[in-house]
């Protein structure tokens, strides 16, 4: 039913999440059909939770902080900070206690990894500055997240939030995070070193030691939970050359089982009470949905950035994460919160999944039609966006996206002509035109302040190195406005693409593999390579 399901949400673009919980609403509150061993099933469905925690200690990248840096964090603990105390607000107004309004309030503030580098991927904007962005504020989220995961789960059920409690559990992860740091670093590599020419021996071996570390952390002695000791385990694997290796050994069997729990969560739901609570939950949608990327865009306003960039960060945190259901989950096997919670926040998580999906995807529509609004929130200039060119260009070249395809154009237009204008939104590229002393310019060609700054309306050629189809005819719309006599060359991922791009107006469409077969043939035609050696 899940696999059936997935499909149908696939084609209608919808993370596939949802088709998981709403096989567990049809097998559980629906009861279409009767589940014999329901207890078997959470216990697989704490495996999905161990394995999803140990794929995230083995894939934890904090150098990606590196190209945000500062940013990242000031923006990261800010919505976390914000949102939470708004959240608790709005719980509290609404008659929930406290402590459920403080699991309520922290599970909005996190926003699905899994999902945003998905479509960030497909829309190729991983690379680009609110692609860097949004990154590094869902590895903050994500830190948080592991941060209250093990202060919970340090904590025996029906444990009540004192000073004492808490400084136990403190004492108790900063202990086992030392133990975790010597293995990782001095004990471990050097053990799958002698194993990994197998790779039957370094399957089994990572499965045993996941469950191994996750069942000493979880003893009586230790007392934290198995998904904890999955997480402390994969960190301890993290530092080895094999850890990518062991990540796509492990990732099936990780998506069999977090199967599993999203189809328990959707069972466990229920649907008795509904009426009580399905206010609550579309007021905390609307939150999420609006409230949330309000902040990321105030956050981003006071530190300089423009509103396209703001507003395409904001709409990453308008949804809420599978760590919000999996913090929920835990509250209410601690018996902090009631059943009825997890029914309301799997309500709100299937809310803004659907509805943020398509926000995110039609993100340059949405800007099209809010940007005029946006302007409030854009406080003040950033050092890199307040670049001004240091001439006036006239009958130039504009190159936008320098990195691969786009480097190799510089490189060579360099050698016979000066006036060339490179525009980028990747941090790390712009540094690198800096120091070759390339007339760069940090932003969006897409922002009508860029366009003015390259002098778009005097340009003779225009290059977009950029292969996504949406921004290219966005390109092409604006530079046709402006400059009815330039020359528009593009990329395109193939034939499809090309011929839309040339109706829309570009002079030259270039397909890279199609280019780069051509060039292939033509060198082994050339040198005669296909002729038979009749030595």
């Amino acid at each position: 039913m899940a696999s059936v399901l997935a499909i149908v949400f696939r084609f209608l673009k919808q993370p596939p999440i949802l088709a998981y919980i709403l096989t567990g609403i049809i097998l559980g509150p629906i009861g279409l059909i009767h589940i014999e061993s329901e207890e078997l099933l959470k216990t697989m469905a704490e495996f999905g939770i161990t394995f999803l925690l140990f794929m995230l200690g083995l894939e934890l990248k904090l150098k990606e902080l590196k190209s945000t840096g500062r940013t990242a964090l000031i923006l990261g603990f800010g919505q976390i900070g914000l949102t939470t105390i708004i959240g608790v607000g709005i719980c509290l107004l609404l008659g929930f206690s406290l402590v459920t309004s403080f699991y309520i309030g922290l599970a909005l503030t996190l926003s699905s990894t899994i999902i945003v580098v998905k479509l960030l991927s497909d829309k190729k904007d991983l690379n680009s500055l609110y692609g860097k962005l949004s990154i590094g504020l869902l590895l903050v989220q994500d830190f948080v997240a592991i941060l209250a995961l093990i202060f919970l789960a340090g904590l025996s059920a029906n444990t009540s939030f004192s000073y004492l409690s808490f400084l136990e559990v403190i004492i108790k992860a900063v202990l086992l995070f030392v133990v975790v740091g010597y293995l990782s670093q001095y004990i471990v590599p050097k053990l799958i070193d002698k194993i990994a020419n197998s790779t039957e021996l370094l399957f089994l071996f990572s499965i045993a030691w996941a469950f191994g570390i996750a069942a000493l952390v979880s003893s009586p002695w230790i007392g934290f939970s198995i998904e904890i000791g999955g997480f402390l385990a994969g960190i301890a694997l993290a530092n080895s050359m094999e850890h990518l290796q062991i990540v796509a050994r492990i990732r099936p069997l990780r998506d069999f089982f977090v199967t599993i729990f999203f189809v328990m969560l959707g069972m466990e739901m229920s649907f008795t009470n509904v009426g009580s609570i399905l206010f609550p939950a579309l007021l905390l949608s609307t939150f999420v949905l609006v409230g949330s990327p309000i902040i990321v865009m105030t956050i981003l306003g006071l530190l300089g950035y423009r509103k396209r960039v703001s507003f395409f960060t904001g709409l990453i945190v308008a949804q809420v994460s599978e760590f919000s259901l999996i913090l929920i989950f835990l509250g209410s096997k601690l018996g902090h919160v009631s059943e009825e919670i997890i029914s309301l926040i799997t309500i709100v998580s299937i809310v803004t999944f659907v509805v943020s999906t398509y926000m995110i995807m039609n993100s340059n529509k949405l800007y099209k039609h809010l940007k005029k609004y946006l302007s409030f929130f854009e406080f003040r200039k950033t050092d890199q966006e307040d670049i001004e060119l240091v001439q006036e260009f006239d009958d130039h070249t504009i190159l936008i996206g320098a990195n691969r395809t786009g480097q190799a154009i510089l490189d060579t237009i360099k050698k016979s002509q000066n006036n060339i204008v490179v525009v980028d939104f990747d941090p790390d590229v712009i540094t690198m035109l800096e120091k070759k002393e390339a007339i760069c310019i940090f932003g969006d060609i897409a922002d009508s302040d860029i366009q003015q700054k390259v002098n778009l309306d005097r340009a003779k050629l225009v290059i977009s190195t950029v292969s996504d189809i949406h921004d290219n005819l966005i390109l092409i719309d604006s530079v046709r406005v402006k400059n009815k006599r330039v020359k528009i060359i593009v990329l395109a991922n193939n034939q499809r693409e090309a011929d839309h791009l040339y109706k829309a107006g570009a002079h030259y469409v270039v397909i890279p593999h199609l280019s780069s077969g051509v060039h292939i043939a033509e060198f082994i035609k050339e040198n005669k390579l296909h002729t038979p050696n009749k030595s």
